[in-house]
């Protein structure tokens, strides 16, 4: 997490003052925030260096010389007890996390003087204006210049103080406005964690200290209250005392340094930033509607209906379900090869066959694959479907008798299925007929890639026409790319389908949900959309395919408006 964790103090000889401090730095290498390359190895419980006689130093320091200069103002030395966090000696700790490439680094400033700068009014801030009610709890303020902060003050047991309590605050300063705000519930509850451990430390010290000698009771007593002598009316004459002997902790500040850093660890972690696609496409929604939930909760993939004479599925999904697990339950033949996709498809069958078939798919014509194996015959069935969205895909992979197109555009026959004379005569279909090698005494199986001996016999009385529809001279465009990758082409498919289907919703609003329209009108419209004559029969058979949420969509707001 991009952020700084800081633990202030207000103290009474110089006002609020940043105590104590932790800041990741990315890189390869951690040892650049330091000076020298040679890290202690003293390492602690909590897995960190003790960092001895060596300034921190900033990532920035190192690439730019203007910011040579850039030791907070003030001094080590000039700081009081209860201001000074670390001895002299000690710049402060650091903790590495060598698989994240993240060092943790503590110490008494931060070392960059813009950094400092942010920290120290945020410092101020948190201890003078920025109080939320009852003086005590988290508060966010901040602005895009000096940074977001998330202020979480609380008081401290101190039986020589005034009021008997010392003021502090622990803040979290980052850039980022909504990541914060986001990381509130979650830091503020281990913050809390944090104070509470210290102010249950201080409270044991305060009730022994209370127990020896009752301040309360000694300046209730005292006769004198002039201010220059107030300091001497405090029982031990000491002004001011460190957090570690508040605590009566000499390693408070490395259990710091522990919290802060696991703080800032988790807090990245839990969030993850993630590249948004933008609305759903068509095809997820069609996924989504697919799916049905029962009054359990649980989604049905699929439903099978028990019936050994004949079992027909109205859906691709579910057809392509039960298809994968009576695959998996029957022997398959190793020696049959299958189609792998659309290039391998295009290979096998040559550009001619191909193209004519692949007219017939994006127009809506029924496309019949009669084969003697089932497995051959639902891989071409499955790679022609890539070829048009989900919604216009309505599967029966293999079937012993003839299904009409009404209840499906991708038909797998047995072998011995002969179609319907008034289907033969139709010129709204296309037909491939799977020859089989003749089989020879050799029996090794050949391999799973070898379409040697093979034929495919196309039947269709479909007349192509002058110019092919735009999207199919897309499609193939892309699937004869031998410089792509596959992986690269089913993304171009899907990008060229959605982009045709985005001109099919218009297309329906259009002419659908607002209205009949006139010849004319229509026409200007697809010139508008980029559309021209030969693509007008791919997108009424697109729209078929559109989800019943968008066309239930734009029916009622277009109803709506009268």
């Amino acid at each position: 997490m991009n952020a700084i964790i800081a633990l202030c103090h207000f103290c009474e000889m110089h006002g609020p003052s940043v105590l104590f401090c932790t800041q990741a730095f990315h890189s390869h290498n951690p040892d650049h925030v330091l000076e020298n390359n040679v890290l202690d190895s003293e390492l602690s419980d909590s897995g960190s260096y003790y960092i001895r006689d060596r300034r921190l130093k900033s990532p920035t320091e190192s690439v730019s010389s203007s910011l040579s200069d850039h030791t907070p103002p003030t001094k080590t030395s000039d700081l009081c007890e209860a201001c000074r966090s670390l001895p002299a000696g000690q710049p402060g700790y650091i903790s590495n996390d060598h698989e994240a490439k993240v060092s943790y680094v503590s110490s008494q400033h931060p070392d960059h003087p813009q950094v400092f700068s942010m920290v120290r009014q945020a410092c101020v801030r948190s201890l003078s204006c920025e109080v939320c009610q009852g003086r005590e709890g988290p508060i966010f303020f901040g602005d895009d210049h000096r940074g977001h902060v998330l202020s979480y003050t609380f008081f401290i047991k101190d039986s020589q103080a005034r009021g008997l309590q010392r003021w502090y605050s622990i803040i979290v300063v980052m850039m980022d406005k909504i990541y914060l705000l986001n990381s509130w519930p979650f830091l503020v509850t281990h913050i809390k964690e944090v104070i509470d451990k210290l102010q249950g430390k201080a409270e044991k010290v305060y009730e022994v200290e209370q127990a020896q000698c009752p301040q309360r009771a000694l300046r209730l007593g005292a006769a004198v209250w002039a201010p220059a002598n107030y300091r001497q009316q405090r029982g031990v004459n000491k002004s001011v005392r460190s957090l570690i002997e508040l605590t009566n902790d000499k390693n408070v500040f490395q259990q710091s340094h522990t919290s802060f850093t696991w703080i800032l660890k988790a807090g990245g972690n839990r969030m993850t930033e993630k590249l948004l696609e933008g609305p759903p496409t068509e095809d997820s929604i069609i996924d989504l509607e697919k799916m049905e939930e029962t009054e359990e909760g649980f989604i049905k993939l699929y439903t099978k209906t028990v019936n050994h004479e004949e079992t027909v599925e109205d859906s691709c999904e579910e057809d392509s379900a039960l298809d994968s697990m009576s695959d998996e339950l029957e022997l398959v033949n190793p020696g049959i090869p299958t189609f792998k996709n659309l290039r391998h498809l295009l290979k096998v069958l040559g550009y001619t066959q191909f193209h004519k078939l692949a007219h017939n798919v994006v127009i809506g014509n029924q496309i019949i694959v009669r084969g003697s194996e089932k497995v051959l015959v639902k891989s071409m069935i499955d790679c022609l479907k890539a070829l048009l969205p989900k919604g216009c895909c309505r599967v029966i992979s293999y079937s012993s008798k003839y299904e009409d197109s009404w209840r499906c555009n991708f038909l797998g026959l047995t072998e011995e299925v002969t179609l319907p004379s008034h289907i033969q005569t139709s010129d709204m279909y296309a037909m491939v007929d799977i020859k089989e090698p003749e089989k020879s005494g050799d029996l090794s199986p050949p391999d799973c890639d070898d379409f040697v001996g093979y034929h495919f016999e196309l039947t269709t009385t479909t007349a192509l026409p002058e110019k092919i529809p735009t999207v199919l001279s897309k499609l193939e465009v892309a699937i004869m790319n031998d410089h792509l990758n596959y992986s690269v082409v089913e993304q171009c498919l899907i990008c060229h389908k959605e982009e045709w289907m985005n001109k099919v919703k218009v297309l329906f609003k259009f002419t659908k949900a607002e209205g009949n329209r006139s010849e004319e009108d229509t026409k200007k419209l697809l010139q508008v959309l980029g559309a021209q004559e030969e693509d007008k029969q791919v997108l009424k058979f697109w729209m078929t395919g559109l989800s019943v949420q968008y066309r239930t969509h734009m029916l009622s707001a277009t109803m709506s408006q009268f």
